[in-house]
């Protein structure tokens, strides 16, 4: 299932077009079949640069991910360096990795990116791997909003969709 639950992306998409915020390069890390992709170009957002990070080889040709994003980087978003961008995108991936890689991960980018987007299971939701990916099991299955909230620094808004909560952080770079 390299896709996740709907709730909150449009909310996503309407967020960006909504702020103007001139976002004009976006990382989307663990991209699956590219619904962020496809959701930006059908609101019309408009960016000179869309990269992805996919650390499940079979998604990259499975879903023609190298003709949807400018880039595609075949790693583990825990081994990425790079979090220059206007905006970076964790949609459904920060729950595939423990608390400690999750806020690892997140100091990189509160130190690089302009403004990110966490989407995320906001209740106990377990999953084990499916379609043999390995990279498709929760880890960390049990998020809350509260802790989302004390987790992440720099989030300045969030909204709850069913099970699953987005916010939305701003960064001073």
């Amino acid at each position: 299932m390299p896709g996740s639950a709907n709730e909150g992306k449009v909310a996503t998409a309407e967020w960006v077009l909504e702020r103007n915020y001139n976002i004009r390069n976006i990382l989307d890390v663990g991209c699956g079949w590219g619904t962020y992709r496809q959701l930006f170009r059908d609101f019309a957002v408009m960016v000179d640069k869309m990269d992805a990070i996919e650390v499940w080889t079979p998604y990259i040709e499975q879903y023609s991910l190298d003709k949807k994003y400018t880039n595609v980087y075949n790693i583990d978003a825990r081994q990425n360096t790079n979090w220059n961008y206007d905006l970076v995108i964790f949609g459904d991936v920060l729950e595939h990795m423990t608390k400690e890689d999750a806020v690892k991960m997140w100091e990189q980018v509160s130190k690089q990116a302009k403004y990110a987007i966490i989407s995320i299971p906001i209740i106990h939701y377990p999953q084990g791997h499916l379609e043999d990916n390995p990279y498709q099991e929760h880890i960390k299955e049990d998020w809350t909003v509260e802790e989302v909230l004390e987790t992440f620094p720099g989030i300045t808004e969030h909204n709850a969709y069913g099970v699953v909560g987005v916010f939305y952080a701003t960064f001073d770079n």
